[in-house]
């Protein structure tokens, strides 16, 4: 049997500003975003590969509560990079805030950005 995670769901406050976050800051692409009555289905991918991202614009204040604190606090995801320096470069030129400076581990390079909501981020670059 063969399993992966194909698609997360991800809340925001806004389709288009999280386009043009995930897109034209972390340079992912937009896969898809189609009209479904009052919402739309908005997803986005790195160019890489991998998890596809479902941006959910929030329906409620419930859902609008979460919104930039999906994991408490905590790193959300991790946006692996076969190379860190090219892509942290990138990122940082596009105004993507770093919280800190990049650390060399025993398994790879990384360093925590955030979305434009405040959701943690690890880009990193494992150890091969």
């Amino acid at each position: 049997m063969s399993q992966a995670i194909a698609t997360i769901t991800l809340v925001v406050a806004d389709y288009d500003e999280a386009i043009a976050f995930y897109c034209d800051k972390l340079g992912f692409d937009l896969l898809e975003d189609t009209a479904l009555g009052g919402k739309r289905w908005v997803v986005v991918a790195p160019q890489g590969g991998g998890a596809r991202v479902l941006l959910a614009r929030a329906a409620d204040e419930r859902q609008r509560a979460v919104v930039g604190n999906q994991t408490g606090g905590r790193v959300m995801m991790f946006l692996e990079t076969d190379d860190f320096a090219r892509d942290h470069r990138r990122m940082l030129a596009a105004g993507v805030t770093f919280l800190e400076e990049p650390r060399h581990e025993s398994y790879g390079t990384v360093a925590v950005f955030v979305d434009l909501y405040g959701n943690k981020w690890d880009l990193i670059e494992p150890r091969r």
